[in-house]
């Protein structure tokens, strides 16, 4: 007997990726034709639908009706293919509020946090090859959103960028229909774990000692990026770092995501009070490890996306 809508919506609920993956393969050519629709032919449509696809993989648990998904889908489409239309945007999401639940809207981190299929996705994240789990978590996880920043931040084309992102969401989504089985390791300790650290780290270099975080954490050769600007060491790190502290700039850690050697800070940067425009608003820190230590950092700073 063929499950109904809501059926597989109270499944996926629960954590029934499979019930998802079911979800997803029956309303994929109505998502589809919304986003021929609206965007034609070519490879931007596309893009919407497994957009769409991810985003349902972190949202499922914010349907309100189980029996709406189809419109919540598609209209998580069109609003994707509106903002394409519009040029760089945030990670897409469903515009009508009478879809998701009435609350505080959460990081993506929460939000995964809270999903039943928190840990499939994670292990499922975790499988991907290091390139495209790169582009996934910022694309997804991150403020720097937007195929051009994603593009500046890991130093290839915009069109790798959509390269690598395509293969990363064709992989999620097709591995949902064989995630039901699988026992994975839950990861909010790990995740808990890296916040602590990061929080630590970044407490220690606020009280003038980013020396000893670097020293203890970082690869004696480990490699600093800073796009469209320099590039070096640890030294380059350092003493950038303690310029900003010796002008009166603060950094306060909003948010971590982690997957394998994979690791993004996200912090606020406070500006002294008599400079208020002397730096950016935020920063990333995105760190590649190996063996747990810092292997490479690119230092970025996320433009804020077009609302």
């Amino acid at each position: 007997m063929t499950q109904s809508d809501g059926e597989l919506v109270v499944l996926a609920q629960a954590g029934d990726a499979a019930a998802l993956g079911a979800l997803l393969a029956r309303h994929e050519a109505g998502m589809r034709a919304v986003a021929l629709s609206v965007l034609g032919y070519g490879p931007d449509a596309e893009d919407a639908v497994q957009d769409t696809m991810v985003v349902a993989l972190r949202r499922i648990g914010e349907v309100r009706d189980p029996n709406a998904v189809g419109p919540w889908l598609r209209a998580i489409v069109r609003n994707n293919s509106r903002m394409a239309l519009r040029g760089p945007r945030a990670v897409p999401v469903a515009e009508p509020e009478w879809f998701a639940r009435p609350a505080d809207t959460p990081t993506p981190e929460e939000a995964l946090d809270r999903a039943a299929m928190r840990d499939w996705v994670w292990h499922s994240l975790g499988q991907l090859s290091e390139p495209d789990r790169l582009v996934t978590l910022l694309r997804y996880f991150s403020d720097a959103s937007s195929y051009e920043q994603i593009a500046a931040v890991c130093g290839v084309p915009v069109g790798t960028v959509r390269s690598r992102l395509s293969h990363a969401r064709r992989a999620l989504a097709g591995g949902l229909r064989t995630a039901a089985d699988a026992a994975h390791t839950d990861v909010a300790a790990s995740n808990d774990s890296r916040w602590r650290e990061g929080s630590d780290m970044i407490t220690t270099a606020m009280g003038g000692d980013f020396e000893r975080v670097v020293r203890e954490s970082w690869w004696p050769d480990a490699e600093m990026i800073v796009p469209g600007g320099p590039r070096g060491g640890r030294d380059l790190a350092i003493n950038g770092m303690n310029r900003d502290l010796a002008a009166g700039v603060r950094q306060r850690l909003r948010n971590v995501v982690a997957s394998g050697d994979v690791l993004i800070w996200e912090t606020d940067l406070i500006s002294p009070p008599d400079d208020p425009e002397h730096c950016p608003p935020a920063a990333l820190w995105l760190q590649v490890l190996r063996e747990g230590r810092v292997r490479q950092l690119t230092l970025f700073h996320p433009v804020p996306a077009l609302v």
